[in-house]
């Protein structure tokens, strides 16, 4: 792709930052494919928005082409990421915008997806349609960054969470919650935004959780759960089981008695997976099946043992440490965050969430 050094005028930003806005919105919600916004403008009057449909068909282009309300034609298409010019499930979006006699198409930045990457600005220019790249390309790119992570990889992109008091336990018998119902919001969002959630059996015998979204309007978007159960010692009464399908809830193990694999069968899908040298599940090949699952986001809500073969194997993308200002007793059972080091140690980057989040904070680490 060949494109001389353009400018481009602050309304073209304006629409640009309105079409980012729509791809936000569908983070995380958009199957395999990325989350796209779409603005398309005709005498500098937005005629029509799309975004990426949930589980990603229709394309954000396409479905803003379909709900114009009136002629495309002379109008202009800002798009945060190159259109697709391949045949998949659907036909190209290069084919509906010649077709709607588009006359000009400004996308943010080109796609890595080695069917598209750069054909698409000569498509579009071959059909005398003016295309211009790099209108917020720095944002964009910002945003597209776990998209960009899965395509080159072939591996989810994963999120690290942990809840610490202010000595820094994860556990203690007398305590039942360590953060506050603000806290519990963030959490759930950040379910609402992955398409899965891992944790082990420990966790899941030990609390017993529902592993869902619980924000109003939104439950119907609960990530697909994840055990780690390396010889199926999960407790078949757990919550997780009396909502679980074959779809919603797998378990990666090695090896267990047949009783066992038989029984939990009923409830769930189970996925036998190798052993490291260290006798544990192999965390990164379990990943790589996960995306060959169509799994592109995954959230870890594990303990310390989980969160730490994580660390070991570099696989955290970003990570969420919740911390209470209250500090727990440490005369029972109790069990202190081990990674703290590790996490301070490998970050790029950290920054502490503005949002109100009562007396927790949120530290937002980068890796």
């Amino acid at each position: 792709m060949s494109q001389k050094k353009v400018s481009f005028s602050k309304k073209d930003k304006s629409y640009m930052r309105i079409a980012l806005k729509l791809a936000k919105a569908r983070e995380g919600l958009t199957g395999t494919n990325p989350s796209v916004g779409c603005v398309i403008v005709k005498n500098d009057h937005i005629i029509s928005i799309g975004q990426t449909s949930f589980n990603g068909r229709p394309h954000a282009e396409a479905n803003a082409i379909k709900h114009a309300n009136e002629s495309l034609v002379g109008s202009k298409m800002y798009v945060t990421l190159e259109p697709c010019n391949h045949y998949g499930l659907t036909s190209p979006c290069t084919k509906k915008i010649i077709n709607s006699k588009i006359s000009e198409v400004i996308y943010s930045i080109e796609d890595v997806d080695k069917r598209v990457k750069n054909k698409s600005f000569k498509i579009l220019k071959s059909k005398e349609i003016a295309v211009k790249t790099g209108l917020l390309k720095k944002e964009t790119k910002k945003f597209y960054m776990p998209y960009f992570f899965n395509r080159k990889k072939e591996m989810p992109y994963v999120t690290g969470k942990i809840a610490i008091s202010k000595n820094h336990l994860i556990y203690s018998k007398n305590q039942n919650k360590i953060t506050n119902i603000h806290s519990d919001k963030f959490t759930h969002f950040l379910r609402y935004k992955n398409d899965s959630i891992i944790i082990s059996s420990k966790t899941l015998n030990a609390d017993n959780p529902r592993l869902n979204c619980r924000l109003k309007g939104l439950e119907k978007y609960s990530p697909i759960r994840i055990v780690f159960d390396k010889n199926l010692n999960s407790k078949i009464n757990n919550y997780i089981f009396k909502t679980a399908d074959k779809k919603n809830t797998l378990i990666f193990y090695n090896k267990a008695s047949k009783s066992k694999i038989v029984s939990l069968t009923k409830y769930t899908k189970l996925i036998k997976s190798r052993i490291n040298k260290k006798k544990a599940l192999d965390i990164k090949l379990i990943m790589k099946k996960l995306y060959k699952l169509g799994l592109r986001n995954v959230l870890v809500e594990g303990g310390n043992e989980l969160t730490l073969g994580f660390f070991k194997e570099r696989l955290f993308n970003q990570f969420y440490l919740f911390k209470s200002k209250k500090k727990i007793s440490t005369n029972s059972d109790y069990i202190k965050f081990n990674c703290l080091n590790l996490l301070n140690k490998r970050s790029k980057s950290k920054t502490k969430l503005k949002s109100y989040f009562g007396n927790d904070t949120i530290t937002h680490y980068k890796f």
